[in-house]
């Protein structure tokens, strides 16, 4: 039976990616898909040739504002870091009301038999407890709601034991629960709900972490609606074809790096990049380095028989190539340098990406990054050759490819979603 399901997510580029693979595979189904995404991400709707609702340009402008950048990773003292959360706090609450608001008004109209939602949409959850089993969380990322005893909540830096960092997913849950009795206030006929029924509906929801088990293994202690279901990723990019100086650039080298912040940005690009080339530069390593959304930036002078820039390239394409890999510490981008055998170091900007940089290193694919807030060249020079100098990385970063590679969850995934 042909069903409408919503895909909502709210956040940046990389939180889009997962629910465009989810949206490829339900459409191939023959189901009737819509993308609601900030409207900054309708072209990655429109160029898959998905139907696409926005929910506005505000959020993403909000958090790449002078204020989001010196949060997610910026120089500066901790009373500006401060200043600037509390800024961005008082700013980002009329947006989340007003992109409520959307979601709302976007789930009246199109009355869907599912919706697919990601952590920061809050909608869903209320419209969940008079649709039970017809909206389903997904995440890329772990430690969110349900308690994994050897970790804290995403929201903590450190292991504090079984107890309390089961405490730290209580702390959290309440948090979420508050927030989502007080958006239901600022929603147009508010929905007569408890916050009993809130936090039963939200603790008894099906929901997806969208991870390879190779990475994060599903505890045996979860309840059966919540699963792991594997890395999903879209169809490879069949039109995307590299020009003739990229394709030499590669035949000429060996042991690359590719070097990429994905969506990330920060208060200081032409800083930290230069940071990045003079390492490079002293110690002849070549590399490809991603400007993508302007976390990087191509300077005037630098030497082009080494390094080589580039502003778009599917991951996909390029990490197969590549030696090892700088980044972030996106979800998306981690499961794939991953899959493809790829030695990485990750420089994580915000708190989820903290998660995959020790996650990456505790799985022996690389070295412990170092924040972005603190990038210095003392802390990256031994970094960097630790990463290219160390074999052990690039074997084990083979070895969880290879069990990637082998895992396949596409039709219990379809089947998690449709059925009751």
């Amino acid at each position: 039976m042909e069903m409408k399901i919503l895909l909502l997510s709210v956040g940046t580029r990389g939180d889009m990616e997962p629910f465009l693979a989810v949206a490829e595979l339900l459409r191939e189904k023959g189901h009737d898909v819509v993308c609601v995404f900030p409207e900054q991400y309708a072209y990655l709707a429109e160029d898959a040739g998905l139907k696409f609702r926005t929910l506005g340009s505000e959020f993403i402008e909000l958090i790449e504002g002078d204020d989001g950048k010196m949060a997610m990773g910026g120089k500066g003292s901790i009373l500006k870091k401060a200043a600037a959360l509390w800024r961005l706090y008082g700013q980002s609450k009329s947006i989340n009301e007003e992109m409520v608001a959307r979601q709302h008004t976007i789930v009246e109209s199109e009355q869907p038999d599912r919706i697919v939602y990601g952590g920061k949409a809050i909608y869903p959850i209320l419209w969940g407890i008079g649709n039970p089993d017809r909206s389903i969380l997904l995440s890329p990322i772990p430690y969110l709601i349900h308690p994994v005893k050897d970790h804290p909540h995403i929201g903590f830096s450190r292991n504090f034991g079984t107890l309390l960092n089961t405490f730290t997913y209580s702390l959290a849950n309440f948090g979420l629960i508050q927030t989502v009795v007080s958006t239901n206030k600022t929603v147009r006929n508010a929905l007569e709900v408890s916050r009993r029924q809130i936090k039963a509906s939200l603790f008894s929801k099906k929901m997806i972490y969208a991870i390879s088990p190779t990475i994060f293994s599903r505890p045996d202690y979860w309840p059966d609606y919540v699963q792991v279901l594997g890395y999903h990723e879209r169809k490879n990019d069949a039109t995307w074809d590299p020009d003739q100086e990229l394709k030499d650039f590669i035949s000429q080298h060996d042991n690359m790096l590719f070097i990429t912040f994905g969506s990330m940005t920060n208060p200081e690009p032409e800083a930290k990049t230069k940071i990045i080339l003079d390492i490079l530069g002293d110690h002849q390593i070549p590399a490809i380095i991603n400007t993508a959304a302007g976390g990087l930036v191509e300077p005037k002078m630098y030497n082009r028989d080494l390094i080589k820039f580039v502003s778009r390239i599917p991951y996909d394409w390029i990490f197969p190539q590549m030696f090892g890999v700088i980044h972030h510490g996106g979800s998306g981008t981690t499961h794939l340098a991953l899959k493809h055998g790829c030695a990485s170091l990750v420089i994580p900007h915000i708190m989820d990406q903290f998660v995959w940089k020790d996650r990456v290193h505790a799985l022996g694919a690389g070295p412990d990054g170092t924040a972005m807030r603190t990038l210095s060249r003392s802390k990256m020079e031994p970094k960097i050759l630790d990463l290219l100098s160390n074999q052990k990385y690039r074997i084990r970063a083979k070895e969880i490819g290879a069990r990637m590679r082998s895992e396949d969850y596409r039709e219990q995934l379809y089947r998690f979603i449709v059925d009751i």
